[in-house]
């Protein structure tokens, strides 16, 4: 895969297959009412020192943290850019923006192991970078953004750090927290945030998407990836690639099965897991998402016992990426998280 001039190698891991990176468009999806609430918020010069952008994997939170730094670091907190927050595309903070050099912009992620591999955890040696970065003052009228992709990665010692620049925030500073699963974090953050929810996106806006963004598919195809996944772009462009669309659908057997798990079948998924490149990362990152889906409806339609779920959701999450960061057996990574389903749906009823 191709790099950027000074994009380090953990940027470009979140990359999907056949989409920019956030960073490198400004075409944001669906999203129409959060931009509306951003833009009435910066435009009108009463930004919070914190958004906190929730929503489901894939659905354009950082692509909507990415437009929102952009706009600051041209035009600061003031009305001089358009209501879209559109940058133009050669104005030197885009410019920058895109190359991943803008001085005014820390993103704090997971950082990678000496293997080029994804550590479990976002921790303390990342969120240590706010210090150097606070020091300097950078982009429109000194603003400087941060972004933390994402602050459900955050362990507790990171938590607190991070807790502790949002008590005593540094003037023109703005922090963009993403979160997939909101629930999961301090409520003393939460509470110092303002929170902006985006919503899955529609069948038609992603049906139209996947037209621009997957000319080559036919729209069979295109109707598939749409039905598969639940509003998330990103999803869709994984389930595109390769054996996406069967690794979703072992994912949803998953946990249809959860309740009476079939360990055969699984060692036969392992198998075939290890003669798929990236196999195992793919079936974790459906698992993940087709929970997270799951959970959100049963919880909207008012069934109980979705606190243990949200608990089984992390657990499968932090398993998944502790088995690629150390090459553990995904057999018995499989076979762990089967158990796990399992002991959830006998206490908390299927989901």
């Amino acid at each position: 895969m191709a790099k950027k001039t000074r994009v380090t190698e953990t940027a470009e891991l979140d990359r999907v297959e056949g989409a920019p990176h956030p960073r490198e468009t400004s075409r944001l999806v669906g999203q129409a009412a959060a931009l509306d609430i951003v833009s009435r918020a910066l435009r009108g010069h009463r930004p919070p020192q914190a958004w906190l952008i929730c929503g489901p994997p894939g659905v354009g939170k950082a692509t909507l943290a990415y437009r929102i730094a952009r706009y600051l670091l041209a035009f600061g907190a003031s009305d001089q850019g358009p209501e879209n927050l559109s940058v133009p595309a050669n104005d030197p903070a885009a410019v920058q923006m895109t190359a991943g050099s803008h001085p005014g912009l820390l993103v704090l992620k997971r950082g990678v192991n000496n293997e080029g591999k994804l550590m479990t955890v976002l921790g303390l040696s990342e969120m240590s970078r706010l210090n150097s970065f606070f020091g300097m003052t950078s982009g429109a009228g000194g603003w400087r953004v941060v972004i933390v992709d994402t602050a459900d990665d955050m362990n507790d010692n990171a938590a607190n750090a991070l807790l502790k620049l949002l008590e005593e925030p540094p003037s023109r500073a703005m922090l963009l927290l993403l979160s997939d699963t909101p629930g999961r974090l301090l409520p003393t953050i939460r509470s110092r945030c303002q929170r902006l929810t985006l919503r899955p996106l529609a069948d038609a806006d992603m049906a139209a998407e996947l037209t621009t963004l997957l000319p080559a598919s036919s729209n069979d195809q295109r109707a598939a990836l749409v039905k598969l996944a639940g509003g998330s772009l990103g999803a869709a462009l994984r389930l595109a690639s390769g054996e996406g669309i069967t690794l979703a659908q072992e994912a949803s057997k998953l946990i249809d099965r959860a309740s009476a798990p079939d360990i055969v079948a699984l060692s036969q998924l392992a198998d075939r897991l290890a003669r798929i490149t990236d196999g195992l990362d793919m079936l974790g990152d459906f698992l993940v998402q087709a929970l997270t889906d799951r959970i959100r409806a049963r919880a909207l339609a008012g069934q109980p016992g979705m606190n243990k779920w949200v608990d089984a959701l992390e657990r499968l999450r932090r398993s998944f990426a502790r088995t690629d960061a150390l090459h553990l057996d995904p057999k018995q990574t499989l076979l762990a998280a089967a158990r796990d389903l399992n002991a959830t749906a006998r206490h908390a009823g299927t989901v």
